[in-house]
């Protein structure tokens, strides 16, 4: 028989329990992982799966790599952020020609990658394992990880070759 057609109103189902306000707050507390920052709620995701460290160089008065390390951790790597003011050097070191300067730097796993890669071509990187020193997004495109601003389409390339190859188009 249909539920509507036996609704017995004086079942405990359908009588209006009685909370503690304890309860209500365990409640609200526990629905979503709600927290609050910067003045406003946001919900929580499930965590991501660790996927290894990243090191990440930076420029010590840069914050969109602060927000490009945020966007690593968000996708599952525990990220050491260290400040250098020798970026340009290190490129070079790598591979990486200084008209094509990444914003940052970072080793992850076996590989180097400048600048603010997006994840898919990170995890294609990692996926794939070629045999290049890494990746490099050269200066700071709006629209990428970290980077406020419209999105544009993206050019990648290997470090190392020369001249440089492209890696990838996103």
């Amino acid at each position: 028989m249909p539920l509507s057609k036996n609704r017995n109103h004086s079942s405990p189902i359908f009588s209006k329990p009685k909370r503690s306000r304890r309860a209500i707050l365990a409640l609200i507390g526990g629905i979503g992982g709600l927290t609050l920052a910067g003045g406003g709620a946001k919900l929580m995701a499930a965590p991501v799966q660790a996927r290894g460290t990243v090191t990440l160089y930076k420029n010590p008065q840069c914050g969109c790599c602060e927000g490009y390390a945020d966007y690593l951790r968000n996708n599952g790597f525990e990220v050491k952020v260290l400040p250098s003011h020798d970026l340009l050097v290190m490129g070079q070191n790598y591979g990486i020609p200084d008209e094509d300067a990444p914003c940052h730097i970072s080793v992850i796993g076996d590989y180097v990658v400048g600048g603010h890669m997006p994840i898919e071509v990170v995890n294609r990187l990692l996926s794939e394992k070629p045999k290049i020193t890494g990746i490099n997004l050269p200066g700071m495109p709006t629209g990428t990880p970290g980077m406020p601003g419209p999105k544009m389409q993206l050019t990648i390339y290997e470090i190392g070759q020369r001249p440089p190859k492209v890696y990838a188009v996103v």
